[in-house]
């Protein structure tokens, strides 16, 4: 019963929050919006037995893709002061936000052993832990697929290197070749003008 009730809580903020993502009029409220997506995402994978994978929602999405959401956003053309003014006024919401997620958490805690008995049969005993069973599927049977999303993900790395360093009209990016080959006497010359001389041009 805690199980079908855990998944159903999960599975309804899940989808929540994610239309809350794409409907959130501030970019920062639309990632802290993300990271509940994913919060409530990693509960559904505890409740499925797949530790391993709400770990890395929770380590490598959370910890790492949606701080770097933050960073892109602490780029953008923001007035953060108009943000702040708010905070008090939008704090009741944040305690309601948090002590959700506070009770997920304890959800999922008591209810992660129960996920099985939501298909209405009992299901074996794994021989070896689901994270090597993972590695073993991904590095044998998935290896080509592995690969080609490997080469997708360096490719993207690569466009956007070259969209971030290519040649703007509007700029003057200065030559170090010839700054390399130029000679000391040819950039650098002594004038010693006299008193109240002043400098020739």
């Amino acid at each position: 019963m805690i199980a079908s009730i855990a998944f159903y809580l999960f599975a309804t903020l899940t989808i929540a929050s994610a239309i809350a993502v794409i409907f959130a009029r501030n970019p920062v409220h639309s990632v802290l919006w993300l990271i509940v997506s994913f919060f409530n995402a990693a509960g559904l994978m505890l409740l499925v037995g797949a530790e391993f994978i709400a770990m890395l929602l929770v380590i490598v999405y959370v910890g790492a893709v949606a701080v770097l959401f933050l960073f892109v956003v602490m780029m953008l053309d923001i007035d953060f002061a108009s943000l702040r003014s708010g905070f008090t006024r939008n704090l009741p919401f944040g305690i309601i936000i948090a002590l959700v997620l506070l009770g997920e958490i304890v959800v999922a805690v008591f209810a992660h052993q129960a996920g099985p008995t939501m298909a209405g049969q009992a299901i074996p005993a794994a021989r070896v832990p689901n994270i090597v069973a993972l590695g073993t599927l991904l590095y044998s049977r998935y290896l080509f697929a592995f690969e080609i999303a490997g080469l997708i993900h360096l490719v993207a790395m690569i466009g956007a290197i070259v969209l971030t360093h290519r040649g703007r009209g509007d700029t003057r990016t200065p030559k170090v070749w010839k700054q390399l080959r130029r000679r000391p006497g040819e950039a650098i010359r002594l004038a010693e003008p006299g008193v109240g001389e002043g400098m020739k041009l």
